[in-house]
């Protein structure tokens, strides 16, 4: 059986806008699910389907060797147009036996979710298929009725029948049913109930918060992953390894002021194997002489495009950007904190940087915001959960 996954990103969210690419947790709320899909391993071909431009482009950038990305047509985009729409006009264009509709706006979805589910529907040779959360509530219905119980012989709701509330994080669907039905449930409906906590779901502002705060927790495990696999940080210099200060003297050389914590950070960090790499726009005799005493060789001063510096310095080394941290703390570190594999910047960095990295320092720029990077990276390398002093 072919089996694909779409996932529809619409641009025009009202309640939210620019929802599905804006970032939560660190990361874009689509990536959440989507790298979840990719890393179950269940589908032959992942398609993205936007009407955005700008989304469409951001998915090709990060997923372009993994993703299928294709226009979505201002029908299946309105404000009214069910999902059925969307999975239609793929439907025209790709052949499949089973269509998976994943959702962005349930981050929380987990790559097991896919392999659990994508068993039951083979073993029990179900047409379609549901996620949902265990529930047990007692419902009243708009005219004040009692909906899912007899309130004179009122159950503890320990005791209630469980039911099952879907939490939209995804569908199963095959070829038949939908082109039949013009729907993504047919008769033979199979039920993957999943952790209570993904009935959060992210349709309004309110929701927000609440599921990042959930992503947070659950992101304590990827992060020791992600930076267990680090080889190489980079690290800003002004903002970051200083503390953006600009100190002359009588004879008006620059001076800057580095903190001894970050340097012994640094000098750890080696130990631990990591390549050290230090990249500035400016080029200060000053910065040259830390460097020295530092005894890093990866120094790069007066460099204007960062990401391109990285990009061919990442193929000299021969690694890849996702084995490359970066720590920086303004507008010119923005390209290099979205493509590489994790992201640091000190507390004190601009809101467009703290909205986007993968996690932000306690310590502000030339205060220890490295030494926290590099203490977190050694303890990933090391097994342990340690933090910056």
């Amino acid at each position: 059986m072919n089996w694909i996954a779409l996932m529809p990103l619409r641009g025009g969210s009202k309640s939210i806008p620019h929802k599905n690419i804006r970032s939560i947790a660190g990361r874009p709320l689509y990536e959440w699910s989507l790298e979840q899909a990719l890393a179950s391993k269940c589908f032959d071909e992942v398609y993205v389907a936007s009407d955005s431009q700008v989304i469409r482009n951001t998915v090709i950038e990060r997923f372009s060797d993994r993703v299928i990305v294709v226009d979505r047509s201002a029908e299946s985009a309105s404000d009214t147009a069910s999902s059925e729409v969307i999975m239609l006009e793929l439907a025209r264009q790709a052949n499949f036996d089973v269509m998976c509709l994943i959702q962005a706006t349930s981050p929380l979805t987990q790559a097991e979710d896919f392999v659990q589910a994508k068993h039951k529907f083979i073993s029990g040779s179900y047409d379609s298929l549901l996620s949902a959360v265990p529930f047990k509530r007692f419902l009243w219905s708009a005219d004040e009725k009692p909906i899912n119980y007899d309130p004179a012989r009122r159950p503890r709701r320990q005791d209630a029948a469980v039911q099952y509330l879907e939490n939209g994080a995804f569908y199963f669907t095959t070829a038949e049913v939908l082109e039949k039905n013009q729907c993504r449930l047919g008769t033979r409906v199979a039920i993957h109930v999943m952790s209570p906590d993904t009935a959060c779901e992210i349709d309004e502002p309110r929701d927000w918060a609440a599921c990042e705060q959930l992503l947070l927790g659950r992101g304590a495990t990827r992060i020791q992953d992600t930076l267990g696999a680090i080889e190489t940080l980079v690290v800003d210099v002004d903002g970051t390894l200083t503390d953006g200060g600009m100190y002359y003297g009588a004879d008006g050389e620059a001076l800057k002021k580095f903190h001894t914590r970050d340097g012994k950070g640094l000098e750890l960090l080696a130990k631990c194997g990591v390549r050290i790499c230090v990249v500035s726009a400016e080029d200060s005799p000053a910065m040259a002489a830390r460097i020295r005493k530092l005894g890093i060789s990866e120094y790069h001063a007066g460099i204007q495009d960062k990401f391109k510096l990285l990009t061919d310095k990442a193929a000299s080394w021969g690694t890849s950007l996702q084995r490359i941290a970066v720590i920086g703390d303004d507008l010119g570190d923005l390209e290099l904190i979205e493509q590489a594999g994790f992201s640091f910047c000190p507390a004190d960095a601009v809101t467009e940087v703290r909205t986007r990295v993968d996690y932000i320092c306690r310590a502000n720029g030339g205060s220890g915001a490295v030494r926290e990077a590099s203490d977190l990276i050694c303890a990933a390398k090391s097994g342990t959960t340690g933090r910056g002093d």
